[in-house]
């Protein structure tokens, strides 16, 4: 899909929700969210398989109600990447791959709410890059954020599904897919091979998030109130 297409996409919708969420800030409630989580995360692309790297997720959101729907954004700070075990023994060769992109990252969500007790959402999210890690043969590459080796931009679609556990506690299911490359890279093969592979890249990953929701019950309370009226 072409990146035009699928950014315009991304601010329509992300516009659509913010619009909604300013409407109907005035005769809602809004719902805080505090956020704590850890991503499972791979990239796709890099020759790495696997959801072997583990990251940070924390931020906070608000959600607005809109009948059954609720609209959220929230604001994180979100690790992403990918690593992998030394794999074998070639000179100064070993396989081994460890990398860290650090983003604050901003999604916005249109969840489907089963009065407070389950949701599923759907968005889109933008996140910066703010700091990368990269080794390759267990030595620090010269990649920062600063030499363009990775986009700075990371535009994502998420899939999401919440359960209630006691009270304002959620525990949530996040799936995040990166909708334009973050790099591309030439790869050459080391077992005497002179073929160059050109692969673009892209984040892939699973979160499991715990949430606290304030002000659920007076949200809750208020829209029926305003459905009396």
């Amino acid at each position: 899909m072409n990146m035009k297409i699928i950014k315009t996409i991304a601010f329509v919708a992300m516009t659509l929700v913010l619009s909604s969420i300013g409407n109907h800030a005035n005769a809602q409630i809004i719902k805080g969210e505090a956020i704590l989580g850890m991503n499972l995360s791979q990239v796709d692309g890099d020759e790495v398989y696997g959801f072997k790297k583990a990251g940070f997720h924390v931020g906070f959101g608000g959600l607005v109600p809109i009948g059954i729907f609720d609209a959220s954004m929230e604001i994180l700070f979100n690790q992403k990447g990918s690593r992998e075990k030394q794999q074998y023994i070639f000179d100064t060769l070993t396989g081994e791959y460890n990398l860290r992109l650090n983003y604050v990252e901003i999604p916005v969500m249109l969840y489907i709410n089963d009065k407070d007790n389950a949701s599923a959402g759907l968005g889109f999210s933008y996140a910066r890059l703010v700091g990368v890690k990269e080794f390759e043969h267990g030595y620090r590459t010269a990649t920062t954020v600063y030499n363009d080796v990775y986009s700075r931009n990371d535009w994502s679609i998420l899939f999401d599904l919440k359960l209630k556990i006691w009270e304002g506690l959620k525990a949530n299911l996040r799936y995040e897919y990166s909708l334009v490359p973050i790099r591309t890279r030439e790869f050459t093969p080391i077992w005497g091979s002179t073929d160059i592979t050109v692969r673009q890249q892209y984040n892939n990953m699973w979160t499991l998030r715990l949430i606290y929701i304030f002000n659920e019950e007076r949200s809750r309370a208020n829209v029926e109130l305003n459905k009396k009226h």
